[in-house]
């Protein structure tokens, strides 16, 4: 096939895909239901493997989707399902319109040693020491952290400057969303990669893509076999060199007839190039005089477009009221271990299945999830870590064990989540208010929706908190209520290993969304 129109399928296929893919991360007010996410996420590559992995049945091997497809088609994974290259695609055309050289590629020849080195690299050290390079490489991974740490604050700014302005009319459809950060540390690996990947795409097309990215290269390998690919006539071939120049991936040696099919990404920018209809896509082979090594292409559709995501609206709020301590805290909270989320199983299981894509991150409605500095250690970095001094988990919220692409957070059935127990409330008398000021409060035993935290006679009229660890789920809502600082008097002490909490007597509370302070 000579016609354009698989190159205008490409793009408005992949635009679709990238649309979605960008409105799972962002939505901000739970428009996308959640059964979605498993759809679009069911033909990323990493999470997949990581999927199947820990699964172990065929229904979680969407990665064998994949391989089949670049088989039959070649890389076109590349170009028309992950997000991060089809971002750069969008990247590169931006960079030609800028100034024009861009969009000159011309024939490069392969990295081919760094190019399986760290293919190598990345699977050894998977299969050694985790997935700390698979985190780092993955190219699904790394948009999530571009598309969560860059793009969607500003979306909830430009949210609320329309909020604000349709305000002024009385029109209250948008509402206000406090847009908040992370520590300014976890912000260096997605600069470097948002850096690294912008300026190579930018100048350079799909050069992370075929120098760089592992997955893009281990279905280079299993391109070279692919049925269809671009290919050369030779007898129509005028040797004008347009196919070369458009060629993003640099792989076309027009003088040879050749192209490298392991870097091609099937863009079929070459087959709307070339004036005299040299190239084709089609079944290699049926022409004799074409070399074995062309490219390939497509007429796939196996896929997912859907949209994603869910989350029952929750919104933060929880402001800190009466009463204001007067004093600061002196006892440091001795924490054994950190809180992983609810349906990790263990901080183990987190670690060897968890890419750090950040979609659990930017799907919690509380913000709950942050990134992970030194919490887990270097095998961690940047994985979901519970941080309940910025917010609690929510009693009737399952979003994070929902949205996993991995199966890191493995499903969990609300009332499961209820019984689980991922940390245990301890408690700092020698802060607490109560002891400290003689102050009345009681904000952690309020907050608490199964009633682990209950307050008992302290002095005169005064009650001072105590715990029942049997029946806490570690959800952390007593620490984040609790108004001291800057150690709280009480605080979760995470589970390594999550254990069956046991269901509380009396009633539990229906929290659903954080509330106004507990009084």
């Amino acid at each position: 096939m000579t016609s354009s129109f698989l190159r205008k399928f490409r793009i408005l296929f992949s635009a679709v895909v990238l649309i979605c893919f960008v409105l799972v991360f962002v939505d901000f007010s739970s428009l996308i239901p959640e059964k979605y996410i498993n759809w679009l996420l069911y033909l990323q590559f990493t999470p997949s493997v990581l999927k199947y992995i820990d699964l172990r049945t065929i229904a979680a091997g969407g990665f064998l989707i994949v391989i089949l497809l670049t088989l039959l088609t070649g890389r076109t994974y590349c170009s028309f399902l992950c997000p991060l290259g089809i971002g750069q695609d969008l990247n590169s055309r931006i960079g030609g319109k800028i100034k024009r050289k861009f969009r000159r590629f011309g024939y490069k020849k392969p990295f081919t040693i760094i190019r399986y080195t760290l293919l190598v690299l990345t699977f050894a050290v998977a299969l050694i020491f985790g997935l700390y390079l698979v985190t780092l490489l993955d190219p699904y991974s790394i948009f999530g952290r571009f598309t969560t740490y860059f793009l969607k604050p500003v979306v909830l700014l430009l949210n609320n400057l329309l909020a604000g302005i349709l305000g002024r009319f009385d029109n209250y459809s948008l509402h206000h969303v406090p847009v908040r950060g992370f520590a300014l540390i976890t912000y260096f690996i997605p600069v470097s990669f948002l850096l690294l990947t912008g300026i190579l795409s930018f100048v350079k097309g799909r050069l992370y893509c075929n120098m760089i990215c592992p997955v893009g290269t281990l279905l280079g390998l299993v391109s070279k076999v692919s049925i269809l690919r671009v290919r050369f006539n030779e007898e129509k071939c005028t040797r004008c060199g347009r196919c070369a120049v458009a060629c993003k991936s640099s792989c076309i040696d027009f003088l040879n007839h050749n192209i490298d099919v392991s870097r091609c990404v099937d863009c079929f920018n070459c087959l709307k190039s070339c004036p005299d209809k040299a190239l084709s896509y089609g079944i290699i082979g049926l022409r004799s005089k074409v070399p074995a090594t062309d490219d390939s292409r497509r007429k796939f559709v196996a896929g997912s477009i859907a949209l994603l995501l869910s989350l029952p609206a929750i919104v933060k709020g929880q402001q800190k009221a009466t009463p204001v301590p007067k004093k600061a805290s002196t006892i440091a909270e001795k924490k054994t271990s950190p809180v992983c989320p609810p349906g990790a199983g263990s901080i183990e299981h987190l670690n060897s299945n968890c890419t750090a894509c950040s979609l659990c991150i930017t799907a919690c409605p509380n913000k709950v999830l942050q990134p992970a500095l030194k919490q887990y250690g270097i095998a961690g970095l940047m994985q979901p870590v519970m941080d309940y001094h910025k917010s609690f988990c929510t009693y009737n919220c399952t979003v994070c064990t929902d949205v996993c692409p991995t199966n890191a957070l493995k499903p969990l059935a609300l009332e499961a989540k209820k019984l689980t127990q991922i940390g245990k409330a301890n408690f700092i008398k020698d802060n607490c208010i109560v002891k400290t000021e003689k102050t009345a409060c009681g904000a952690c035993s309020e907050s608490c929706p199964t009633k682990a935290v209950y307050m008992v006679p302290y002095e005169g009229n005064l009650v001072i908190p105590e715990t029942n660890q049997e029946i806490c789920i570690g959800c952390g809502h007593c620490e984040f209520a609790c108004p001291v600082t800057p150690y709280k008097a009480i605080f979760v002490d995470g589970n390594p290993v999550h254990t069956a909490a046991k269901k509380p007597e009396n009633k539990e509370s229906d929290i659903k969304k954080p509330a106004d302070f507990p009084f």
